[in-house]
């Protein structure tokens, strides 16, 4: 499980101070890019570099209650599946001791040359089954 702490600022907030649901994608987007630097796969050397995107290709949000400007957010994220070219993974999002809201993502290695799907490379590969959880994983055809 990899673990990553985010605040939720003014700007992610309703003017009730509320978080907003956009801002949540925003901020879901940057903890899945540092979880990926931290296995050594930092997106900009990807995209530069190996010419590799990860674009999400499914999300499911679930919210169970509201956070609010000033919360600390504890994101719990899981690795549940590696396909060919596909990556399964949940967060969990807590702040003061309680659930405010789940995801379940899917992610796949594009090509920026040409936006088609590729295998995951051996490396990158390695690195995400290291993370792997063995119950219930999947290894989908995609």
């Amino acid at each position: 499980m990899y673990r990553t702490k985010r605040p939720l600022r003014f700007g992610d907030c309703d003017p009730s101070g509320i978080a907003y649901f956009p801002s949540y994608l925003n901020i879901l987007v940057g903890v899945t890019e540092d979880f990926f630097g931290s296995l050594g796969f930092a997106w900009k050397a990807m995209n530069d570099e190996r010419r590799i995107g990860i674009p999400t290709v499914r999300l499911d949000l679930t919210f169970v209650r509201p956070g609010f400007q000033g919360d600390e957010l504890d994101f719990a994220l899981t690795v549940n599946g590696i396909g060919r070219s596909s990556l399964d993974m949940e967060h969990t999002v807590s702040a003061r001791d309680m659930v405010l809201w789940t995801a379940k993502q899917r992610v796949v290695a594009t090509s920026l040359d040409n936006h088609a799907s590729l295998a995951w490379p051996a490396d990158i590969r390695a690195a995400l089954s290291q993370h792997l959880e063995t119950t219930n994983a999947h290894h989908p055809a995609t």
